[in-house]
């Protein structure tokens, strides 16, 4: 809630509207979609990992290229059991 600087009547108001809408049954022509947007680093190995051995793990750098950024979009249809994910860049 790190954007919400005080929980006051018209927030919650709001809050249990929403509450009260996800409780209604599925109704396919009114679908309730939520859509959230998380923007990623798109990060590449500097160095070439060591392959692991029998009795040794793969050994890899703390170092990185960074090769951009992109967002990932996620919908989500949560009553029907459907969700798309895109990735934009």
């Amino acid at each position: 809630m790190w954007c919400i600087q005080t929980i006051d009547a018209a927030f919650r108001a709001r809050m249990y509207d929403i509450l009260d809408l996800y409780e209604e049954p599925y109704d396919p022509k009114r679908p309730i979609v939520n859509i959230d947007e998380k923007p990623k680093q798109l990060l590449g190995d500097k160095k070439n990992a060591i392959p692991m051995k029998p009795g040794s793990p793969e050994k890899y750098d703390y170092e990185y290229v960074r090769n951009g950024k992109a967002n990932v979009f996620m919908a989500v249809e949560f009553k029907a059991g459907k969700r798309v994910r895109k990735d934009a860049c």
